[in-house]
């Protein structure tokens, strides 16, 4: 049994939905865990609010307000590969992610993330994701070191104020193979929720997804794709190549999604979170970090 070393947190929302105490609500957001549980986990001291304080049974659902728990999992993956600390300074850390590693605990992963290596690497306890990667994604990603200064590195996302270039390589069209280069797209569409709820779809309705692609190099039907998301939705770059009839190489989620089994370390998804470019809002300078790792399908 893996018992994670870092809480995930949820954030209860503003209406009960019949709950009184948190307990309750817990067993009902998570039904497939059970009531037993639940039971054991805050008996052990496992459920808290976000300041620390213990959780009963019987302690009353309080909308709006914070929970953390620790999760468990029978067997965790172990993912072969390292990860990289480009940067750290008094608010910010850049690291350098590699595929297959999920950036905060989730699913069957606990202590095998990225943010635990940091806090391993660091001893920094108050270590905050900025934004989030797929775990099948590489790449470069924000952390926050500083609670006074961290809101205003969420307003960089939050405002579109940070450049993002990421990279793809799939698979070319017969057209797209003797098209003149480059080819560009701007890509503007409706991205909602699918079923099952970890997959999105492209749907009708105002534009929610904006972005920019550009084929920039090929070798025979593969193409190098350079992608910069101008809105963060879940999947997006995945599904806007997609939607050009292009899809990212070794997506397991589109065009189709395939069964669950154990990750295949020799077939990374081919999307590297390239570069990130913005304006330090804690010290004014331009600030720009390109990840150290290459798509291995990339074309030469």
């Amino acid at each position: 049994m893996s018992i994670a070393k870092t809480a995930s947190e949820i954030t209860l929302p503003p209406t009960s939905n019949g709950c009184s105490t948190v307990f309750e609500f817990l067993c009902q957001r998570f039904p497939n865990i059970g009531d037993a549980i639940w039971r054991e986990r805050i008996a052990a001291g496992k459920v808290h609010w976000h300041r620390g304080e213990l959780i009963s049974e019987q302690t009353p659902f309080l909308p709006s307000r914070r929970v953390c728990y620790y999760r468990e999992v029978t067997a965790e993956p172990v993912i072969p590969f390292a990860h990289h600390i480009l940067y750290q300074d008094d608010h910010i850390l850049i690291a350098d992610k590699p595929h297959f590693l999920p950036v905060t605990p989730g699913g069957d992963y606990v202590n095998a993330c990225l943010l635990a290596r940091l806090k391993q690497d660091t001893g920094l306890d108050d270590l905050v994701p900025v934004h989030r990667l797929d775990r099948d994604t590489a790449g470069l990603v924000l952390f926050s070191l500083n609670p006074k200064s961290r809101p205003g590195y969420y307003q960089l996302f939050v405002s579109g104020s940070i450049e993002k270039q990421y990279q793809a390589v799939a698979r070319l069209s017969p057209q797209l193979q003797i098209a003149a280069l480059p080819q560009r797209w701007q890509i503007e569409n409706r991205i909602e929720k699918a079923t099952p709820g970890f997959i999105n779809r492209i749907a009708e309705g105002e534009p929610n997804a904006r972005s920019s692609i550009e084929l920039t190099e090929r070798s025979g039907e593969l193409g190098l794709f350079q992608l910069q998301p101008h809105t963060g939705k879940t999947h997006q770059l995945r599904l806007h190549m997609l939607s050009l009839g292009v899809p990212i190489l070794s997506d397991r989620y589109y065009p189709e999604l395939l069964p669950k089994q154990a990750p295949n370390f020799s077939q990374p998804l081919q999307l590297l979170a390239k570069q990130l470019s913005f304006t330090d809002p804690a010290t004014g300078e331009a600030r720009h970090f390109e990840s150290g790792f290459e798509l291995q399908e990339r074309p030469v």
